[in-house]
């Protein structure tokens, strides 16, 4: 079912959430964009801008990677400023209420551990772009760090314990999806009785068969998007409106 208008989707929305024992929401770039961050596909998105630079680029090439880790410091006054929105509180307040276990996101931002979840309680299936990790034994870095060496050497750095490259610990195209966020996600679809979708196209394999697994595992599935899905049809509830207004209403409950 789509819903017509804002206020009837919330209402709808408020009645699945009070139906619910274990909600499960699943987060794309559309939560964020009220945030400042801007999404990837839209006109005007990162990837308009910048063609991603793939995993095996990365590591092949020193060229490639001072291209990534310039467009990173780029954006980093944008991550610095952004602060959870109305969709990140509402799922907080939810969360604190004890019907949210846990939550998987595709985003890269950590706005929903500043909201208020546990890092335990994040499943982030692209990783996260607050930090740097070695590619190769997995040390980690401050990001300061990084810039500190960028600007002494004019490059981006290696790891001072195996002098592999140093990445920020965020999966690129190409790269291999971490098992145990998998694992996680698979777990939490599987158990939940009700899944939301938020902000994200669901066009990124293998994350976008997360909605499905929960759907055909028994739980309803509701998808707030600005933009139609390829999954819609197969949903409880769709609600084509602004993120913030759908979930505003539920901040602090």
């Amino acid at each position: 079912m789509i819903a017509t208008d804002l206020r009837s989707g919330v209402e709808q929305l408020g009645d699945m959430i009070a139906e619910a024992s274990a909600i499960l929401p699943f987060t794309g770039a559309g939560i964020s964009t009220e945030c400042g961050i801007p999404d990837f596909r839209s006109p005007g998105g990162l990837w308009t801008r910048n063609r991603p630079i793939p995993y095996d680029e990365f590591v092949a090439s020193r060229e490639a990677r001072d291209e990534s880790w310039r467009r990173r410091f780029a954006m980093e006054p944008t991550f610095a400023a952004a602060r959870p929105g109305r969709g990140h509180r509402a799922l907080a307040s939810l969360y604190r209420a004890g019907m949210i276990p846990a939550i998987v996101t595709q985003n890269i931002d950590n706005l929903h551990q500043v909201s208020g979840f546990a890092a335990d309680h994040v499943v982030e299936l692209h990783g996260n772009t607050t930090y740097a990790r070695c590619i190769v034994c997995a040390r980690t870095y401050d990001l300061a760090w990084v810039k500190q060496r960028f600007d002494e050497t004019g490059g981006a750095p290696d790891c001072t314990a195996c002098d592999e490259p140093v990445k920020t610990a965020t999966i690129s195209f190409g790269q291999a999806m971490p098992d145990d966020a998998m694992r996680r996600a698979t777990e939490l679809a599987r158990h939940c009785d009700l899944f939301i979708a938020i902000g994200s196209s669901l066009v990124v394999w293998p994350a976008a068969g997360f909605p499905l697994l929960a759907k055909n595992s028994g739980a309803r599935l509701v998808i707030i998007n600005n933009e139609p899905t390829e999954q819609d049809e197969i949903a409880d509830l769709v609600i084509p409106f602004d993120i913030g207004e759908t979930l505003g209403p539920f901040v602090g409950n």
